[in-house]
């Protein structure tokens, strides 16, 4: 492995981090409605789940996915269902009033960040195909460790600066007052990546 390899590796984890999706979602709602130590908490339980699939990736899971097709269905039909569940709470509540500075536990936030990006099959077949074609096929394990834990620590930083950005007191003003349009819009997104990870091939 050379530092091309993992600086390539980490563009393309930024470009994937910077698209729309649940995970990206769920970080911006929590740091809008509940501040910076609980959106820096839901994104250390994203990018904990996020590198346990990179794991999971270079350890050949993807191959057990594609060796058992009902196994890699089951899995996305049980994220697709929990998606589909956020998205129906979120709408349900987007009527709700929250008080700025909401506090939410740290392990409720680390919870909920973990669990979305758990729910998320899809997630170590990216990185699989990342892998392959980023880095040389038989990697030692000391290499593997290091993409890893490169891995988990860019999420971390991201993510921490982009909930501590989204927390002052400017952002969460506008937020709350446009709390239910952005509620729906985040609840009608949820729901069509649900929809979309039960009928996506």
């Amino acid at each position: 492995m050379t530092i091309e390899q993992l600086i390539a590796f980490n563009v393309t984890l930024l470009a994937a981090m910077a698209s729309p999706g649940p995970a990206l979602l769920m970080l911006i709602r929590t740091s809008l409605a509940a501040g910076r130590f609980a959106g820096i908490a839901t994104g250390c339980g994203l990018a904990t789940m996020a590198a346990t699939w990179t794991l999971f990736a270079l350890l050949g899971l993807d191959a057990v996915f594609r060796l058992f097709p009902v196994v890699y269905v089951g899995a996305k039909i049980v994220g697709a269902l929990y998606l589909l569940y956020i998205a129906v709470r979120t709408w349900r509540d987007a009527r709700n009033p929250i008080e700025a500075g909401k506090i939410m536990p740290a392990r409720h936030a680390f919870r909920d960040g973990f669990l979305i990006n758990l729910f998320n099959p899809k997630s170590v077949l990216f990185a699989a195909a990342v892998l392959v074609v980023i880095f040389p096929a038989a990697m030692p394990v000391a290499d593997k460790g290091i993409v890893v834990l490169n891995h988990l620590v860019v999420e971390i930083v991201v993510y921490a600066i982009l909930a501590s950005a989204l927390s002052t007191p400017a952002v969460s003003r506008q937020y709350l007052r446009a709390k239910v349009y952005f509620d729906r819009f985040a609840a009608v997104v949820l729901g069509a990546l649900g929809l979309r990870l039960i009928v996506g091939r």
